[in-house]
């Protein structure tokens, strides 16, 4: 599988785990250590291929998306779940630790960021499936997120992150059908 885009990921580790999954070059930001001249590097090579940001599903990870996001709008963007991320028998996650399928999956359904405005979904449909204010609610939220390969989200994020990547109202439906089902087994 060759990707077009360039990757945007955390270090050595992520691209060695990259090149292992698929043809693709990359871009490192050193952790979050991330400068103006890595972001300019960004800059270019969104203008000249496209971008995709590939970080680790973290808290560090996701600073690292928002600071890319703020300096060189419209990049795409690719999720793994934490489970897919978990360093096996060790501590440690991140994408480097991810399985080979997991990372052509997570590139295989990237998302453009869009106008939030042009989504269908609504605050009283995250309530209506228990998505916020409820006692499962993180959990649907999480299985949520990992069937969406939208990143994990908090209940204040939920709504904007559908919404940013235009997840329509019968996508949400159908995903959350699945997700139920799920929990009642």
């Amino acid at each position: 599988m060759k990707i077009k885009e360039v990757i945007v990921v955390e270090g050595k580790d992520d691209t060695a785990k990259i090149k292992q999954a698929l043809d693709a070059d990359t871009i490192e930001t050193n952790g979050s250590a991330i400068n103006k001249e890595i972001l300019q590097q960004i800059s270019h090579a969104k203008e000249k291929r496209g971008v995709i940001i590939f970080t680790d599903p973290d808290y560090p990870g996701q600073r690292i998306r928002q600071i890319i996001e703020e300096h060189v709008p419209g990049c795409k963007h690719a999720f793994l779940a934490k489970e897919e991320a978990l360093a096996k028998g060790k501590r440690g996650l991140g994408i480097e630790h991810a399985s080979v399928f997991a990372i052509q999956s997570a590139l295989s359904k990237v998302y453009e960021l869009a106008n939030p405005l042009e989504s269908d979904i609504t605050k009283s449909d995250l309530i209506a499936y228990g998505l916020i204010g409820s006692a499962k609610s993180k959990s649907r939220r999480i299985e949520l997120a990992k069937h969406l390969q939208i990143g994990y989200v908090n209940g204040k994020q939920l709504l904007k992150r559908l919404q940013m990547f235009q997840i329509e109202k019968k996508e949400l439906d159908r995903v959350m059908e699945i997700v139920i089902q799920e929990e009642m087994k």
